[in-house]
């Protein structure tokens, strides 16, 4: 790849992983107004929050011969093409389309979230760190950006909300338009060599590394995504009022962008990143045992959830490149450890909400919680060691 292609190239990067959030994390200040255009009830409401998991669990293992088959540039561009009609899908006045246009963006964004990691392999193996941070929080901010703009869009314009979550596909046209130079380059490491083919027919999953950064990153979305979910119904049952429950959720989620300014420099002072996924993972796990034991301290305990796993979704990216030795094995342990982790972050939330509901109370959630991050934790001092997938 030509060195003056290189800036170009990380700013397609970081237009992709803008995509990444934002158009699952805008519907959620919208989602009472869909329910009152269509007659929805709760669960059908829930649907469109989980459907997208759903999608990553089941496209993230399909990505990587996808990648393999049309190379990393062009697959990229078909996940952003799919984000596209997702987003046209939902602005149409049929209820079926908002559910398929819903599935399609799913579908475009687990593919973005497998290859991203095999690309920044692929492209900057010198910078695996450096980049992942950059990409993880330019996907936060982006999807904290789309969530803060869906409802002064809809009160400026006077928009429905399927238009004010349409305008949103600017980004993602503006990303396809330039990212299409990189079609035109030729792929890095799609041509396997007969050695690397030899080694990705023995699958990722045979090897206890890969385990292990899959229980890292997959427990920890069965606890981010089960926090962000409860968080506001947890806080009201501990006795705060809906709006600072809301503000607490915002702490939370403003925290899980800052640790890839933390987590860099402080991998620069060690050779491996135990000390790192254990710090993260500790910070998870505190935050967890303080909102279950003291929740008057819920402010002090939200950004300790958001950080810790904030970092350890960081980390997991960073082990994918890691712990690979080339882009293809990158992309499978990536589809192998995100199938997990979306699969989990899909059917934890309903079921602990059903636990709640059986026991009028978040204590025994909170502890199964407590019970994931001690898992994270313990593959945190594992997966951290410098070791390779063959």
């Amino acid at each position: 790849m030509k060195s003056n292609s290189v800036p170009w190239l990380l700013f397609g990067v970081l237009l992709v992983a803008s995509n990444l959030r934002l158009p699952i994390t805008s519907i959620g200040p919208v989602i009472q107004n869909i329910g009152a255009d269509w007659q929805l009830g709760s669960s059908a409401l829930g649907l469109l929050t989980t459907l997208p998991l759903l999608a990553f669990a089941l496209i993230s293992p399909l990505t990587p011969p996808l990648a393999q088959r049309f190379g990393l540039n062009r697959t990229l561009a078909g996940c952003l093409v799919l984000i596209i009609l997702g987003f046209t899908g939902r602005l149409l006045p049929s209820l079926p389309m908002l559910y398929i246009g819903t599935a399609l963006i799913g579908a475009g964004i687990a593919i973005g979230n497998v290859l991203l990691p095999s690309l920044v392999k692929a492209h900057f193996p010198e910078k695996i760190a450096l980049i992942t941070s950059v990409y993880a929080f330019t996907m936060g901010l982006a999807a904290a950006a789309g969530s803060a703009l869906v409802i002064p869009l809809m009160q400026s314009f006077a928009w429905t909300w399927a238009q004010a979550l349409f305008a949103f596909v600017g980004l993602t046209i503006i990303s396809l338009l330039v990212w299409l130079p990189q079609l035109k380059q030729q792929a890095v490491h799609t041509a396997v060599t007969n050695q690397s083919v030899k080694s990705t027919e023995k699958a990722v999953w045979r090897y206890g590394l890969a385990w292990e950064v899959a229980a890292f990153l997959g427990m920890n979305s069965l606890i981010f995504y089960s926090i962000i979910t409860w968080l506001p119904s947890m806080l009201q049952a501990a006795g705060y009022s809906a709006s600072a429950a809301g503000s607490i959720h915002g702490l939370l989620q403003l925290f899980s962008a800052l640790p890839g300014f933390v987590i860099v420099p402080l991998m620069a002072r060690f050779q491996d990143q135990v000390i790192p996924a254990t710090l993260v993972g500790l910070c998870t796990l505190l935050g967890l045992l303080g909102l279950n034991l003291w929740p008057e301290a819920a402010h002090v305990w939200a950004a300790m959830i958001g950080f810790g796993s904030g970092g350890t979704i960081i980390l997991g990216l960073m082990f994918v490149g890691l712990r690979t030795h080339t882009p293809e094995r990158a992309a499978a342990l990536s589809g192998m450890a995100q199938s997990l982790g979306y699969l989990l972050a899909a059917v934890a939330p309903p079921l602990l909400g059903l636990l709640q509901q059986a026991q009028h109370h978040w204590h025994s959630v909170l502890w199964i919680l407590s019970a994931a991050a001690i898992i994270v934790l313990i593959n945190g001092l594992l997966s951290g060691r410098n070791r390779h997938i063959p």
